[in-house]
């Protein structure tokens, strides 16, 4: 079973919110005011900042390196050119994390259309990979449909359950982070989680049986 799918299962547990976190969200609105502003040297503060909790939320969908790295670039690239949306409404890195997401969901897109257009007994066939490399070629073309299975099913979720499976699963966040981000009590926070999840899981399990056993 891969990673994801143990982690999906993993109990949740509440974390504490960080006094320092407005501070930081203050500090952050700052250097996006001075980079709206024209100041470059504002915006690669954020990057450094940022980048190397974003490239390993990135790592989690796309597991070849180089394609992280260009995810990754993407994402500072369309999050430059979009300062202008961001309202200060949730943290600078939220904002930020669902540019990467998206982006590295449009980045396996056009891999699988890639692939799809590939012959079965070409050489390239298998070059596309969504998890961590495993020793046996089979392990690894089950694991790469299992977490596709798994994507798929959360990108069918209602916005809601999706943006709260997302933040909880991909991104790590304690629920009282994700009832900032989403503007919501901890309660609702936790019933949409379950939803989703109950949902997922019935998906995948009629098409992989067992798998969460």
């Amino acid at each position: 079973m891969s990673s994801y799918s143990l982690k999906f299962l993993r109990n949740c547990t509440l974390g504490m919110e960080s006094p320092v976190q407005k501070v930081e969200a203050e500090n952050d609105q700052l250097l996006v005011d001075r980079a709206r502003l024209g100041d470059r040297h504002a915006f690669d503060l954020l990057v450094i900042k940022y980048q190397s909790r974003l490239l390993s939320l990135v790592n989690r969908l796309v597991s070849n390196q180089s394609d992280a790295l260009d995810v990754l670039q993407d994402t500072f690239v369309k999050a430059y050119r979009s300062l202008h949306t961001f309202r200060g409404e949730s943290a600078f890195y939220t904002w930020l994390y669902r540019i990467a997401v998206n982006t590295a969901k449009n980045h396996l897109a056009s891999k699988l259309k890639e692939a799809k257009d590939v012959s079965v007994d070409d050489e390239a066939t298998g070059e596309l990979s969504v998890l961590q490399d495993f020793s046996a070629p089979d392990e690894e073309a089950g694991a790469e449909e299992l977490q596709r299975a798994i994507l798929h099913a959360i990108e069918q979720l209602p916005d809601d359950l999706k943006q709260a499976l997302t933040l909880r699963e991909l991104e790590g966040m304690s629920y009282d982070e994700i009832a900032l981000a989403m503007n919501c009590p901890i309660g609702t926070v936790r019933s949409r989680i379950f939803r989703a999840r109950d949902h997922v899981v019935q998906e995948i399990s009629q098409q992989f049986p067992g798998t969460f056993l």
